[in-house]
């Protein structure tokens, strides 16, 4: 494996990336002759050193030239969105509960240097997030071979902590929203990539209080590139109103409800042919939030 450039990635990443390369750990262990695969999203992961710890991430080069302002569209959207976010209700949340979330959907996975990405199929993913996260979270995902697997605690006072109570205290001001994205959020070819990778983060597996997630929509709104695609489809194959932003050969989209503005998903599309073979037009990852709740237990299904 050619050596690749270490980087920083938004905190959604680190905890999911984490969890996938202990995902890849067992399956080494239990399958050693099974060709191993990498969760790729939306840039392509290349490794894992140090236990697990390390995260290796490849970059493409950027062009150099400066990310156009947001499309006026993209602007109005997302201050819908931003709108019916902070309309809905607010959970009523113990600390000891946990957050579920049901989702399908299936990134690029790397098969080694010299064989092409794929594209995993689409597969089912459920997580139990601890509200306060002093408990353990749980991911339960056939695919990736994790049966209910226990995560490791979130450590307290970090400031990019995604558990309930922890998101409770983020700014509800959109300028000062930004400035959180910026200061927590890394890797990616460009801040403005990293900032969007972590809008979608906390969109998706999360669950955002309501004056907080109309925060962070429209804090979206200050980050350069993005613009708006009008028909976008999920994992689930649910057709919606997408916020995207194009970086590295890659359109990302963020994938809403034309007519709640509920978030749907998110689906990453190449625009040029990539080094990783796949051609321009091929979508590369998607994504599903199919059921989102609030349980007692860990393991508990609504």
């Amino acid at each position: 494996m050619n050596q690749l450039p270490e980087h920083d990635l938004p905190p959604g990443r680190h905890r999911l990336l984490k969890e996938h390369l202990l995902t890849e750990i067992r399956r080494t262990e239990q399958a050693p002759a099974r060709p191993r695969g990498r969760w790729l999203r939306p840039a392509l992961v290349a490794g894992a050193v140090a236990a697990g710890t390390a995260l290796i991430l490849t970059l493409t080069t950027p062009s150099g030239d400066a990310a156009p302002p947001p499309s006026k569209e993209a602007v109005a959207l997302l201050e819908d969105i931003a709108l019916a976010a902070e309309q809905a209700d607010a959970p009523a949340i113990r600390d000891d509960q946990f957050v579920y979330i049901r989702s399908k959907g299936g990134w690029t996975t790397h098969l080694g240097d010299d064989q092409p990405a794929r594209l995993q199929p689409v597969h089912q993913r459920e997580v139990w997030l601890s509200a306060d996260g002093s408990q353990q979270d749980m991911v339960h995902d056939p695919y990736a071979r994790s049966d209910h697997e226990l995560l490791e605690r979130q450590t307290p006072g970090i400031p990019s902590n995604t558990n309930y109570r922890h998101l409770q205290t983020l700014p509800t001001d959109p300028y000062a929203m930004y400035a959180w994205l910026s200061s927590v959020s890394s890797g990616g070819s460009s801040k403005e990539d990293a900032t969007f990778v972590l809008v979608g983060d906390l969109a998706r597996e999360s669950l955002m209080p309501p004056a907080q997630a109309a925060a962070l929509y429209r804090a979206a709104a200050r980050i350069p590139g993005v613009f708006v695609v009008e028909d976008a489809v999920d994992a689930a194959g649910r057709h919606g109103v997408a916020v995207a932003r194009i970086e590295g050969g890659e359109r990302v989209e963020l994938i809403f409800d034309e007519d709640t503005k509920e978030f749907l998903g998110e689906r990453a599309v190449a625009v040029e042919d990539l080094p990783s073979g796949f051609e321009e037009g091929t979508v590369t990852g998607r994504f599903a939030v199919l059921e989102r709740a609030v349980v007692d237990r860990r393991g508990q299904r609504p």
